[in-house]
């Protein structure tokens, strides 16, 4: 069994519906920009679980992205640290907090250095495309994440 790529950038949403659509886009968009990079594995699904904490064992950095109505335009990036909270508890569904908490609770040490990129959303409609202003919010994230990437995550 090979080692695990250093980097992670997982996505999720969910394609048909709006603008949920930006987290698996981005990985979609970021892996034709990088091409085939051994450092670098991309994930998508439609939202966190549990399951997600054992893609973190052996990571050097985690990139989650996920589409947000609460994120300022175009988009908000910041470090995250485990924590428990009450929505997560007995979903299959986790907040990316929750999510470093498990792996913490399953691994019994800290969790890779993890950011999350909230890319701002305005509709989530079933069936709806990507609207415009998420278009161009996307373009964004993807040129900061180029950079993110280049400089080691700082």
């Amino acid at each position: 069994m090979s080692a695990p790529a250093p980097l992670l950038v997982l996505g999720w949403g969910n394609p048909s519906r709006g603008d949920d659509a930006l987290g698996p886009l981005f990985v979609e968009r970021l892996q034709a920009r990088l091409g085939t990079s051994d450092g670098v594995e991309c994930l998508t699904d439609f939202q966190l679980q549990v399951e997600h904490a054992l893609d973190l064992v052996g990571r050097v950095r985690v990139l989650l992205v996920d589409a947000s109505v609460d994120a300022a335009p175009p988009f908000e990036a910041r470090e995250l640290q485990p924590a428990r909270d009450a929505t997560s508890f007995g979903s299959h569904a986790m907040s990316p907090a929750a999510l470093l908490q498990a792996f913490v609770d399953l691994q019994h040490t800290a969790p890779p250095p993890t950011t999350l990129l909230a890319i701002r959303a305005e509709s989530f409609e079933l069936g709806e495309p990507l609207g415009a202003a998420a278009r161009a919010h996307l373009d964004a994230a993807l040129d900061w994440a180029a950079r993110w990437l280049r400089d080691g995550g700082d």
